[in-house]
């Protein structure tokens, strides 16, 4: 009998053309050693039909989202609810979710501003492995 691969307990949103983002997810990937976080690029099929499906913008990928337990979160609270789904000791970042919010996506709104100034756009994709791969929904 084939292995079951794990439901989602989360899906990463990502921009796609966004260095630091793709670099966040191969980031991930083997921090997530039972593969239960999913990727999609934002500006693929299945992630513009999820950010349409939760309410959010399809143009101008300025956030990462992460939805978990059917919930969209973004800005700081996604990146920190990222780590809390990580193997290791990367679920501890998550305590700092007590930093006030206006504080936290002050900080996050920085890096994002200035993430194509400090880490440029991609000029090519992941070539993921094929277990790997089955992790994109895209």
């Amino acid at each position: 009998m084939g292995q079951k691969t794990p439901a989602p307990s989360a899906i990463l949103l990502f921009d796609g053309d966004c260095t630091l983002c793709s670099r966040t997810v191969q980031f991930v990937i083997p921090r997530d050693r039972q593969g239960r976080i999913k990727f999609a690029s934002q500006q693929s099929e299945a992630g513009q039909q999820l950010l349409d499906r939760h309410g959010l913008p399809t143009q101008g990928a300025d956030t990462v989202v992460l939805i978990e337990g059917g919930r969209s979160y973004v800005k700081s609270t996604a990146a920190l609810r990222l780590l809390r789904c990580m193997s290791g000791l990367w679920p501890v970042l998550y305590a700092l979710i007590i930093v006030p919010l206006p504080l936290r996506d002050r900080v996050y709104d920085w890096v994002a501003r200035n993430r194509y100034r400090w880490f440029g756009k991609q000029s090519s994709c992941l070539m993921p492995t094929p277990e790997i791969r089955e992790r994109f929904l895209d």
